[in-house]
């Protein structure tokens, strides 16, 4: 919504470039979507090592701080 908004306040005060913007929206979205995967894919294997690391402490039943 707070996109929307601002985007409409680009529109009154630079209307082509508010329409160049929504052109260009798609095209940056397909360039950094290889990244956004990239992010999930090391965020889910440090996630999993993490959990690795210290299976040990939960099976004992000690807490994490």
């Amino acid at each position: 919504m707070i996109g929307f908004l601002l985007w409409c306040i680009l529109f009154v005060l630079c209307w082509p470039l508010a329409i160049m913007a929504l052109v260009a929206y798609p095209f940056i979205w397909l360039i950094l979507l290889p990244f956004r995967i990239i992010g999930f894919t090391v965020k889910g294997v440090l996630d999993l090592v993490v959990g690795i690391i210290t299976l040990p402490l939960r099976i004992l039943g000690m807490r994490r701080c």
